[in-house]
């Protein structure tokens, strides 16, 4: 049987005859096709960010694994994780077959090298979570590691895209994205592609929204490490809040950069520690704990 994923789309054959404006409306709306395909898996990507908010939660760490431009598509998810929700570095490991590129050569045959994963997932255990992604869904670095992971009694996120991937057969949370082939054809990077990262986009931020890092449309918890950063910290307190800036700032430097512990600073509580025992009970959300801090409770 041949692979979605590798058959070939009705307008590939045109695609070095048309017109380059038709060649860009082929491919460009072969992608939108492929992104749509996201939507028939919300209940099973909401599930999955559930387990990956609890395994935030507990201490666990996230795995993100995958070979070649599935590869990118975790790696970029991952690296996003700290400075959108200050999710801790340590709790966030990318494993790409070969490892990240550091040049724009990116060798294929590592995706058959399994022997390193053993060694990379010795200490897994069961608060973890494999987010594993592979255009194929039979990608064998990608379903060692779902192996092992499973095989950990760690929670496994499984995309492919291809319905029937072995892959799923591995996993807790099959998110099985049924893209279109490809206008270039196998050229997994674009339409599989663009399917894998709207899942991983929403998989991420809907942890970020389980873990009470999302504020009414805001990231609350972002690391303000930057110039850029540290100004969207002072506006995200500015708008929560409405203080002038001023005192948004002086809030976020007695919260030491803490964007929660700065709203509720700047809304009237008595100190930071008693602004992240507020937290603490509100399980990271910001929202109940504005609210307890209007109903005037004494412990803020």
């Amino acid at each position: 049987m041949t692979l979605k994923t590798e058959q070939l789309h009705p307008l590939a054959s045109t695609l070095d005859v048309a017109t380059l404006g038709g060649a860009a409306a082929a491919l460009v709306d072969n992608q939108v096709d492929a992104g749509r395909c996201v939507s028939a898996c919300l209940n099973v990507i909401q599930a999955g960010a559930d387990k990956m908010a609890r395994c935030v939660r507990n201490g666990g760490t996230l795995y993100y694994v995958a070979a070649g431009s599935s590869g990118l598509m975790v790696a970029a998810d991952a690296m996003e994780l700290g400075g959108t929700f200050g999710i801790p570095s340590q709790q966030v490991e990318i494993l790409m077959a070969g490892g990240i590129p550091t040049s724009a050569h990116m060798p294929g045959d590592v995706e058959d090298d399994v022997e390193s994963l053993e060694h990379l997932l010795v200490n897994m255990t069961s608060r973890d979570c494999l987010i594993a992604v592979t255009a194929s869904g039979s990608t064998p670095f990608t379903l060692r590691a779902a192996e092992l992971a499973h095989a950990a009694g760690a929670t496994v996120i499984g995309i492919a895209n291809n319905t029937q991937a072995a892959l799923f057969k591995l996993t807790d949370h099959a998110i099985a994205l049924d893209t279109p082939p490809e206008v270039l054809s196998g050229s997994t990077r674009m339409g599989a592609g663009t399917a894998q990262k709207i899942a991983l986009n929403t998989l991420s931020t809907l942890m970020g929204v389980a873990l009470g890092h999302v504020y009414q449309g805001l990231m609350v918890n972002l690391q303000a490490d930057n110039i850029k950063l540290l100004g969207r910290a002072r506006g995200i307190v500015q708008q929560v809040t409405q203080v002038d800036e001023a005192s948004a700032a002086s809030a976020l430097t007695r919260s030491g950069g803490d964007v929660k512990i700065a709203c509720l600073l700047a809304l009237g509580a008595q100190s930071p520690e008693l602004a992240r025992a507020a937290l603490i009970r509100s399980q990271g959300h910001l929202g109940p704990a504005i609210s307890r801090l209007h109903s005037h409770e004494t412990t803020l």
